[in-house]
């Protein structure tokens, strides 16, 4: 009888073997580490204790449209703009049923002036058939208006309301972000998503506004000023300047 061949050991299967197609999850900031977050925060408590939004605004109304506006465009801009608009059109019952020529002339330095119109119109229309003329104070009821995504409601909840239901993630926030190595995501929802999980939720606010001014004023995109800058101890971003 022919004799039987002997099997090696069976092989264990590699669960952790990707599928075709399959994306690799960002890897843990190696920064985020609780004790240096904490220096992070103080650093930047010490550096901008009254750091605020920059957005010009009498109330919840103005800083939703006047966020609404601030899209691909500068702060000071917008404070240029929003004046004239609000002399005319003060409420959301001003502005909803208001002439788009009229509107898209008032705001055209701040670029994208049609789209903008539509938004800030629309935004109006739905804050007075819908919240009788009054700015919603929820995350869910802020997505539904026109023009408000994520960051503008979490403006508007944050500097208008003092609800901390998330930290606004604009430009200034991502890059610097990822700078100090907060973060390894590069989509604001998670860049988001990750600094929720590593800040106090009473520091979700104030961080915003303090990284905002930090990146305005000091952490510049270009050539940061490092050698101003009271973080860039335990900064070891690879475009240091110092």
């Amino acid at each position: 009888m022919p004799t039987k061949k002997k099997r090696g050991p069976a092989k264990k299967k590699n669960s952790a073997v990707r599928k075709p197609g399959a994306k690799h999850a960002a890897r843990p900031a190696r920064g985020a580490d609780p004790a240096r977050v904490r220096t992070i925060l103080k650093k930047l408590d010490e550096a901008y204790p009254n750091a605020t939004c920059e957005l010009r605004h009498e109330n919840a109304f103005q800083l939703l449209i006047a966020t609404i506006l601030s899209a691909q465009c500068t702060d000071a801009v917008v404070n240029t703009v929003t004046p004239v608009l609000f002399a005319k059109y003060p409420a959301p019952k001003d502005l909803a049923y208001a002439d788009p020529s009229e509107i898209e002339q008032l705001i055209r330095p701040t670029g994208f002036f049609r789209n903008k119109t539509k938004s800030i119109i629309g935004a109006s229309r739905k804050l007075v058939e819908e919240f009788g003329g009054e700015v919603p104070r929820t995350m869910e009821q802020l997505l539904t208006v026109p023009g408000a995504a994520r960051k503008t409601a979490n403006v508007v909840l944050g500097t208008a309301f003092g609800i901390a239901s998330g930290v606004v993630v604009d430009t200034h926030v991502q890059r610097l972000s990822q700078r100090l190595d907060l973060t390894k995501n590069e989509d604001p929802k998670k860049i988001e998503q990750d600094l929720m999980k590593i800040l106090p939720q009473d520091r979700w606010i104030r961080f915003s506004h303090q990284l905002i001014w930090h990146g305005r004023r000091v952490c510049v995109a270009r050539k940061p000023r490092c050698i101003d800058c009271n973080l860039q101890r335990i900064c070891y971003s690879k475009d240091k300047t110092v």
